[in-house]
């Protein structure tokens, strides 16, 4: 019988248990697969410490790379053989074989691996959606990132560069920093020891930027606003610190702001907005965006790539091997 992570409550990783599961059976339009790689994502952090609440027990998890074994009646996207990627969708990723809806599975095109797809799904169509669709980004915009060294930061700081736009990062150490720009980040700004609006106004001869991506939230939102141009755009599309506060309509009126809040589902809530951004994600790659796979575990120790995302000890993208 397969296996996978089950969570009976929801807490700390301590909370996540390697059980055998039966063998699941797809359903009209679904298809199953055996599993490959799993990608960890902050999301799985927000469902299983209770931020999500899920029907338990559940298994949870939100990016899979697998080969199609079985697929159930009316399939027609993908046939038995297919190696195939996911992101979004139903949770369960954390799993050995599980049962996916068919028309979100992404085929994989040879020159893409697992490792590559397992990291950069659900990140890099992060990606995808906010230069591409969020805040179209132009050859000389300069750009003001948050947390540039992680899974999202290092995909974005190289997509950005390709553009040939001018890239701003926040980030918490110097190493994380050298990483950072290493993949194309101009301007690192160590936030735990300098103020993150004022290197942005030194940076920026004192206009600011068009757009800030803050994917951190609480701790991050005031400097946040304070970065922005006249006209600029506020894109909040996460909340690592925290959700936060309301953004009141004085605090934009002062500079014309735009506030945003984007997310990946609605940007692949349809297969034809999942291929398109998923094309554009493949041609990057093709192109030297490079996906830094800098941690590996098995997946039944997920809870030890937990506690490392959690203590902020990664870098790029953490993958689970099935």
């Amino acid at each position: 019988m397969p296996h996978a992570i089950i969570l009976h409550e929801q807490g700390g990783p301590e909370v996540m248990k390697w059980e055998e599961i039966p063998t699941p059976q797809p359903g009209p339009g679904e298809a199953r697969l055996k599993q490959i790689m799993v990608g960890l994502n902050y999301i799985d952090v927000v469902q299983r410490s209770g931020g999500y609440p899920l029907k338990l027990p559940a298994s949870f998890g939100m990016e899979g790379v697998g080969i199609v074994d079985a697929i159930g009646d009316g399939v027609t996207d993908v046939k038995v053989g297919d190696r195939v990627a996911y992101v979004m969708g139903p949770p369960g990723a954390y799993a050995e074989e599980r049962v996916y809806p068919a028309e979100r599975l992404v085929p994989l095109p040879d020159d893409i691996s697992d490792e590559q797809s397992a990291g950069m799904m659900l990140k890099g169509l992060t990606v995808s959606y906010l230069v591409r669709r969020t805040y179209q980004v132009k050859k000389g915009d300069t750009v003001l990132f948050h947390a540039a060294a992680g899974g999202v930061g290092l995909i974005m700081c190289q997509w950005l560069k390709k553009i040939g736009a001018n890239v701003i990062g926040t980030v918490s150490t110097d190493e994380k920093a050298a990483v950072a720009k290493a993949h194309g980040c101009d301007h690192p700004i160590v936030y735990t020891r300098e103020d993150v609006a004022e290197r942005v106004m030194e940076i920026t001869n004192g206009e600011g930027v068009p757009v800030v991506y803050d994917a951190v939230g609480k701790d991050t939102y005031e400097g946040s606003l304070k970065s922005l141009a006249r006209f600029g755009m506020f894109v909040s599309f996460g909340a690592a610190s925290g959700p936060p506060p309301p953004v009141p309509a004085s605090a934009l009126a002062g500079r014309a702001l735009y506030f945003a809040r984007p997310g990946l589902a609605p940007h692949t809530a349809t297969r034809e907005l999942l291929i398109d951004a998923a094309e554009a994600l493949f041609d990057a790659v093709r192109n030297g965006v490079k996906i830094e796979i800098n941690h590996r575990y098995d997946l039944k120790d997920a809870a030890k790539a937990h506690a490392a995302l959690e203590g902020r000890q990664t870098t790029g993208s953490t993958i689970l091997k099935v």
